[in-house]
């Protein structure tokens, strides 16, 4: 699930219980690099040609870019982020991955700074990668190393790059990037922006 909410999952809700991983979503609206719709509701106008994470009705979510065969046609659309361009696109990073200045403002200006982007693989797999230290051509090549045919940007700098993950459904968090600022619970305390919440299927909660 795609969340806008200031709290993931209540601690003894059934989305909690469900809960397998949690990451951050992409740049704050007022930057004008992507719209946002949640549970159909539009928060910002959705631009053609931007990378777009759809998410539909059932819970499955594919990348794809916005008016370039996503939506499919009769698609329930649930909820959509987008965030800049492609890093990685039928299958090879981008020229653009290798002009560091168009992928956001970073901390302090230099090129290598924490990082996060998110691919899919031929078979719908969902690959996050993410380093507190990297380029977006490192983000391109490493995605496209792991087989994803496309890629998006998502978030940037120390404060706002997050992977929590837990080995069962609803299990204990733990931070998966080394390095990364924030507490494994953080999401459940509560966040200042988006978040990506992995959920189990209904009935397999731990």
């Amino acid at each position: 699930c795609l969340s806008s909410a200031n709290v993931a999952c209540s601690r003894g809700g059934a989305e909690r219980r469900r809960l397998l991983a949690a990451f951050n979503g992409g740049f704050k609206l007022s930057q004008g690099v992507g719209g946002y719709e949640q549970e159909g509701h539009v928060a910002a106008a959705l631009r053609r040609g931007l990378t777009s994470l759809v998410i539909d009705r059932s819970g499955r979510a594919r990348i794809g870019i916005w008016g370039h065969g996503v939506p499919a046609p009769g698609e329930a659309v649930y909820s959509v982020r987008q965030n800049l361009p492609p890093l990685v696109l039928h299958g090879k990073p981008t020229a653009a991955a290798a002009d560091w200045g168009l992928w956001g403002s970073t901390l302090g200006g230099g090129e290598y700074v924490a990082r996060s982007a998110l691919g899919q693989d031929p078979a719908g797999h969902l690959v996050y990668a993410a380093s507190m230290s990297a380029t977006p051509a490192d983000m391109a090549s490493v995605l496209a190393y792991a087989g994803a045919q496309i890629a998006m940007e998502l978030d940037i700098n120390p404060e706002w790059v997050q992977l929590d993950v837990a080995r069962r459904p609803g299990g204990p968090l733990r931070a998966a990037i080394h390095g990364q600022s924030r507490p494994a619970n953080q999401f459940l305390l509560g966040w200042a922006r988006d978040f990506i919440a992995v959920l189990a299927p209904a009935g397999a909660g731990g």
